[in-house]
């Protein structure tokens, strides 16, 4: 989950916090999430008018992609002016979904209603000064309490985010007693255990960054009691991350264009993982298309829509390669919102999306 784009303007200061209350993935509670108040956005960012225009196409390879797409499905653009968009996550009760401007150090909200406004900032680095590289949140995710979880680059940790909007409680910010390099993307698994990735994308100089104190790229979990254990180091650039609908497959996509795949990795009860194995190759299309593997969201059948390149590729529980959600752009990120038939994408400078015939996972 990381851009070519290495610049960010500075931070805004934020003022007048109000509470507001949602409701958490299907089965959690009733949570409050608070949130700033409305705001313009960034002089560049515009939100489109309906009807909302339209990239790229689906390319369809094999008929049963019908199933999940129907024929007349476009790719709809919401709103555009970003510098990269990363992390989608859909807020149930508010209607709305939120997703990161990684060098702009945001988090925004857009809505049928509003159109996309400012959200949160800083949201990644709470330094205070205009930082080059990708210092914002990439990865956002509910709890099960309904609390926004930040994967924040700059800050190079995993938080929670509190009910006043301003305090944000550390879930990871360390293993073996050094820094982690800048958590990319995270999952909850449905015993409340969270997995994340951990690429060093976020750091200024990246992988030859002076200040990084680890020398891998792991993957790791951190168990309902908020111990933290390594789950893989052999993951050169580990991304996207998400479980099967059964928990007992985790997939990892690795956004390294030497080796663009995605792994399978069985999953033990402990939470452990097994030895992994390619699930998807799509090294041969690297430099060909836009895009290397990044996030995924997962239906409730098992399909993976997992980003990479060409777009949105559609990847059957067996591996097929179905089709692509082809944007035109380098496609980062999806998840499913509304009422888990849309997807919604975040491609470059654009937050995207487009309906389906299948319920995302959870919903």
């Amino acid at each position: 989950m990381h851009s070519s784009s290495c610049h960010g303007p500075g931070f805004s200061l934020l003022f007048a916090l109000v509470l507001v209350s949602l409701l958490a993935a299907a089965g959690c509670r009733q949570a409050p999430l608070a949130r700033l108040p409305s705001r313009p956005p960034d002089p560049a960012i515009e939100s489109k008018a309906k009807p909302y225009p339209s990239i790229g196409n689906v390319e369809r390879i094999d008929p049963s992609i019908g199933e999940l797409i129907p024929p007349d499905a476009r790719i709809e653009v919401l709103a555009s002016g970003f510098e990269w968009t990363e992390g989608p996550v859909w807020i149930p009760a508010r209607q709305e979904v939120l997703f990161s401007d990684i060098p702009r150090n945001s988090i925004f909200a857009w809505s049928e209603a509003r159109g996309a406004r400012l959200f949160l900032r800083p949201s990644g680095f709470s330094g205070g000064l205009e930082r080059e590289g990708e210092p914002g949140s990439n990865g956002l995710l509910l709890d099960a309490g309904g609390h926004l979880v930040i994967c924040e680059h700059g800050d190079r940790q995993v938080t929670r985010l509190e009910k006043d909007g301003v305090t944000r409680t550390v879930l990871a910010g360390h293993f073996g007693g050094k820094r982690l390099n800048s958590p990319n993307d995270a999952v909850f698994r449905s015993d409340g255990s969270l997995y994340f990735t951990d690429p060093p994308y976020g750091l200024p100089k990246g992988f030859q960054d002076p200040a990084r104190e680890i020398d891998f790229c792991g993957v790791y979990r951190v168990s309902p009691a908020g111990e933290i254990s390594l789950l893989t180091a052999d993951m050169t650039r580990p991304n996207g991350i998400g479980f099967s609908p059964d928990e007992k497959t985790l997939y990892i996509a690795n956004s390294d264009p030497r080796r663009a795949v995605w792994m399978a990795f069985p999953v033990a009860d402990d939470g452990a993982l097994g030895e992994g194995r390619v699930f998807f190759d799509a090294t041969r299309w690297v430099g060909e298309l836009k895009g290397l593997p990044d996030g995924l969201a997962i239906d409730e059948k098992g399909n993976l829509f997992a980003t990479g390149p060409g777009g949105v590729l559609v990847l059957a529980p067996d591996g097929t390669h179905l089709g692509t959600i082809a944007t035109g752009e380098a496609t980062s990120n999806c998840t499913f919102g509304d009422d888990g038939r849309t997807l919604y994408i975040t491609a470059d400078m654009h937050l995207c999306r487009i309906r389906t015939n299948t319920k995302g996972l959870g919903f």
